[in-house]
């Protein structure tokens, strides 16, 4: 689907500007893209219109840019737009220009047809697990959406990315087993309550976090106790692998006084020989 927008290069900016703008009927909004940030002021009634026509952000947009120095006539995509919380007003758009030749990243909307699925009549609950596709194409293919026939899935079944239908020139960027939708089973009022007990005696089973911060002190204080063991043995060690270096220095001793008992003994002799000597004289 295809838009015609024409637009007015503005050159004030500010929260101030932009209220003025608003006051004066127009619509504040940037163009991005191809290196080049316009600021623009837009019809809100041409807006507003598009957007409930069309998702708005797979819309090509054809931009008449009145006052632009290069090409006055630019093709863009709607990339953002903010809206007034309580009137819903549109107060700010953001568009972004692009080639027709290079391929664009987009989102799609997803749509469910063919009526309710099998397994919703037979009680099972429909989940819609993803509601946008990410997509990469040229921007003159670009699905207005993706339709996603889901009538005959059964209770436990559902559509996976990979399973869905092929486009021509388009390329779906989403994980491969990622569900799309599916048929999920039931939870009866039984389950749920049994689920809610257990949660609830889970809750109440737990334990004070005083015990908690006991039980850390208690394992903390067995810790240093091992720790002190550790020390204990090493010391022992310590001691046992210097006992025999101190025996070898025992050992050095007795050898020493040996030698000074054999000096002595040596004494006696030579003071003899002197007594002999002096007989002769």
């Amino acid at each position: 689907m295809k838009f015609d927008l024409a637009a007015d290069v503005r050159e004030r900016t500010g929260k101030g500007a932009a209220r003025q703008l608003r006051r004066s009927g127009k619509m504040p909004a940037v163009l991005y893209g191809q290196g080049e940030c316009l600021l623009l002021s837009l019809d809100p009634l041409a807006v507003t219109t598009m957007l409930r026509a069309h998702a708005g952000s797979t819309a090509l947009i054809s931009l008449t840019v009145s006052g632009a120095q290069s090409s006055p006539v630019r093709t863009t995509l709607l990339r953002d737009f903010q809206e007034d919380p309580v009137t819903g007003e549109i107060l700010h758009v953001d568009l972004f220009e692009v080639s027709l030749t290079k391929p664009i990243r987009v989102k799609i909307p997803v749509s469910v047809v063919g009526g309710v699925p099998a397994g919703v009549k037979d009680g099972g609950l429909l989940h819609h697990n993803l509601r946008e596709l990410y997509v990469e194409c040229l921007p003159t293919v670009i699905p207005d959406r993706m339709e996603l026939d889901a009538s005959e899935l059964l209770i436990g079944q559902g559509i996976r990315v990979r399973e869905l239908k092929r486009m021509e020139g388009v390329k779906f960027l989403d994980e491969p087993d990622q569900m799309v939708v599916r048929v999920a089973v039931p939870i009866s009022e039984a389950k749920l309550e049994a689920l809610l007990t257990s949660g609830a005696v889970t809750e109440e089973g737990k334990e004070p976090e005083v015990i908690g911060k006991g039980k850390e002190e208690v394992v903390e204080g067995e810790e240093v106790a091992q720790q002190g063991e550790k020390v204990a043995a090493v010391a022992e060690k310590g001691a046992a692998a210097a006992e025999p270096k101190a025996e070898k220095k025992d050992t050095k001793e007795s050898k020493t006084d040996k030698k000074e008992a054999k000096v002595e003994k040596k004494e006696p002799r030579a003071e003899k020989k002197e007594a002999k000597e002096e007989k002769k004289r």
